[in-house]
């Protein structure tokens, strides 16, 4: 089950990419499908400016950001009497997890092909269907989303 679950992420991730969301607003519609759906659909034009490393600048990967922003949704904190470090040891986790599997964090560095070519829409429906499919990993080795899609905020 957990394979189906992962494999849903990848295939989603990809699918929203292929129907025309960027990268970052893709990662965010698939996850809100699978594990968030209480979330309201239109949050998805907080993402759009992320895609193409912060709007075509070339900077931090959008589909690694919004996968920072899903991670978020489970280890982040809603009061400055939290404990921050508990959200930033899950971001920093997943951003090694991340640069690891791809080598960089950076879109110009990841795809260095000009926006909008067949080389780089190719490379970045690779790297954000590849994206979905670490974090469903990353959530499920962590107990924050089970085989059965429940969410667990606390774990």
């Amino acid at each position: 089950m957990s394979q189906d679950l992962i494999l849903a992420a990848r295939n989603k991730a990809g699918d929203n990419f292929r129907q025309g969301y960027n990268c970052s607003e893709s990662i965010f519609l698939a996850f809100r499908d699978l594990v968030a759906p209480e979330l309201d659909t239109g949050l998805v034009k907080m993402f759009t400016g992320l895609g193409g490393g912060f709007g075509r600048a070339g900077c931090a990967c959008g589909a690694l950001s919004s996968a920072e922003a899903i991670i978020g949704l489970f280890k982040g904190r809603t009061s400055n009497q939290e404990d921050l470090e508990i959200g930033y040891q899950a971001a920093r986790e997943f951003h090694d997890l991340f640069e690891e599997r791809f080598g960089g964090t950076c879109c110009r560095v990841l795809n260095p092909n000009t926006f909008d070519t067949p080389e780089h829409l190719k490379n970045c429906i690779k790297i954000t269907g590849n994206t979905g499919k670490l974090l469903m990993e990353y959530l499920i080795q962590k107990g924050l989303v089970t085989q059965d899609l429940e969410k667990k905020g606390d774990a």
